[in-house]
């Protein structure tokens, strides 16, 4: 009988807390591995001042995993408005507090883990304080999480200078894993921030795993400005070439009020150009994913059911992931 498939999803930022919950519910062994290049808000400010590494993206993989009734999950999501302490949410003091104490972040990481009872684990990608440079596709060379999202034309790649260390749980995460989640979120500051962790990215070149990119619904002023499917698709293969066996896309309507207030701040649907998808080599699997409503993102559940159907090939069919592709 097919065992219960262990997920590895690598992420950041929003995009990895949304597909958490909707795959926290299932009989999975889950792990998020989160980026640590956040250098803005909260998490810039503890960064700064304590010394520790960002703990805001961390912060929300928990409490996506904990249960959605938690009063202590409520609590570590509340921001104070007012005093020397505004704009920080509790867990992130909390963490901060815990790494402070303990000597050591992933240790307060899991003893938040315990606080909230998540279902899974969240881990760093490194346990290093990197710093993220990217090239934008005009030349300019920029440094900082928040500057990079804060720019005016399309990125070309990153890297961390220097190279870090990835942090070993990673690692054995991603060795393990039946399927690999990149994505969704941003490209050049949620997602290939993992891949420019040298053992990282050999990690999921090398994965017996079902490797699966979700492109994202909509483009990102700053990152990737015009990009399409196959435009997201290629600076992830350009990093780790042969890297990706499916990728995942929305494919169905909007809502066009969503659309015309997205439009107004320079970001529009990301567009599935079907001929070039076809010379990338890539399973292509779409879907009806955009949730419904103002925000034009990945619906957590319509975007898990999807992942969960192909672990579940994965697990009963492991030669799926060097060359046979499930059904769609």
């Amino acid at each position: 009988m097919p065992g219960r498939p262990a997920i590895a999803a690598l992420g950041g930022g929003t995009g990895l807390s949304s597909l958490l919950r909707g795959l926290k519910l299932a009989a999975v062994d889950l792990t998020a591995i989160v980026t640590v290049a956040d250098d803005g808000g909260s998490s810039g400010r503890l960064r700064r001042e304590l010394g520790i590494l960002p703990p805001g993206d961390i912060r929300n993989c928990l409490v996506a995993l904990a249960d959605d009734e938690s009063l202590m999950g409520k609590l570590f999501q509340h921001r104070f408005a007012d005093g020397d302490l505004s704009g920080h949410p509790f867990g992130n003091l909390f963490l901060a507090a815990l790494t402070e104490v303990t000597g050591d972040f992933d240790l307060a990481v899991q003893e938040c883990s315990r606080v909230l009872k998540i279902r899974g684990a969240v881990v760093p990608s490194t346990l290093d304080q990197v710093r993220l440079w990217a090239e934008r596709v005009d030349g300019t060379v920029v440094c900082g999480e928040t500057n990079i999202a804060a720019g005016f034309s399309p990125c070309q790649r990153v890297w961390f200078d220097p190279a870090p260390e990835a942090y070993l749980s990673a690692v054995q995460a991603l060795g393990r894993a039946d399927v690999i989640v990149l994505g969704p979120g941003s490209l050049f500051t949620s997602v290939l921030p993992h891949l420019a962790v040298p053992d990282i990215a050999r990690a999921v070149q090398d994965a017996h795993g079902l490797r699966v990119y979700v492109c994202n619904v909509m483009t990102q002023p700053g990152e990737t400005d015009g990009f399409d499917a196959v435009d997201h698709i290629s600076r992830v293969l350009a990093v780790i070439p042969g890297g990706i066996d499916v990728v995942v896309l929305h494919e169905g309507s909007f809502d066009p009020a969503a659309v015309a207030a997205y439009a107004a701040m320079g970001q529009v649907p990301v567009e599935i150009d079907r001929a070039r998808l076809a010379g990338l080599g890539v399973r292509v699997v779409t879907a009806p994913l955009a949730d419904a409503g103002g925000v034009v993102r990945h619906s957590p559940q319509a975007l898990a059911n999807v992942l969960l159907e192909l672990a579940a090939h994965q697990v009963a069919s492991p030669a799926s992931s060097s060359g046979v592709n499930p059904p769609r």
